[in-house]
């Protein structure tokens, strides 16, 4: 399943960010890649042993963790730090698959955020090569993305401007993709049936049957 999340960061919280990102110092990317990944791999990351990146990757993480959508669809247990990385004229991160324990974590699903206003720069678009075929995305600063990080994807390469996100992955307490989507209906069903008519035995029974599945697949 992948979910785009509209306004995880609202305008003045985007500025603000952006503003403390812009002093801060950038190191090839590659050095946090695995060994195969390297290849692929042309950017640049915020340095996370400065203090301050760690402060906007905790921020950041906030707002995700703020998100209604954001949790209906991860249910997360644990979240990686998050990682801020740029993208000048001419880096791209070609087809790789995010490694299956990040930071300690079981990676089960990826996210996305993006920090620069997409007419800003062309190019860089997050590209998800799935058996479907290819989806691609490039959203409005403030936006998310989150999918599942068992999918091969790359980002194209830009030819103006800059691309800024801020990227991290978490271990959810449902591990089983089919299973969060399940759920993510079901709540996104029993969020409109209250919104329409409020609670009732119709809304009762259907919030029996997610906290009854959610009993019996989590995994705290």
């Amino acid at each position: 399943m992948i979910v785009c999340l509209k306004s995880v960061l609202d305008a003045p919280s985007l500025d603000a960010i952006r503003a403390r990102i812009d002093p801060l110092p950038f190191v090839d990317g590659r050095v946090t890649a695995g060994w195969h990944a390297r290849l692929a791999k042309r950017n640049e990351q915020a340095d996370v042993a400065d203090e301050r990146v760690r402060a906007i990757g905790a921020d950041i993480a906030d707002r995700l963790l703020a998100h209604e959508v954001f949790m209906l669809a991860a249910r997360p247990k644990a979240l990686s730090r998050v990682v801020v990385s740029r993208y000048g004229e001419g880096m791209a991160y070609g087809s790789h698959v995010d490694d299956a324990i990040m930071q300690g974590l079981r990676s089960d699903l990826s996210f996305t955020v993006f920090l620069a206003d997409a007419a800003s720069y062309d190019g860089g678009e997050l590209v998800l090569e799935r058996s479907e075929g290819e989806q691609s995305f490039k959203l409005d600063a403030g936006d998310a993305i989150l999918y599942p990080s068992t999918t091969v994807h790359r980002v194209e390469r830009v030819t103006r401007g800059t691309r800024l996100v801020a990227i991290g992955w978490l271990q959810s307490l449902v591990r089983r993709a089919d299973r969060r989507e399940l759920l993510f209906d079901l709540d996104t069903v029993r969020h409109a049936m209250f919104a329409r008519e409020g609670k009732s035995a119709d809304f009762d029974l259907l919030s029996k049957c997610v906290s009854n599945l959610l009993r019996q697949w989590a995994e705290p």
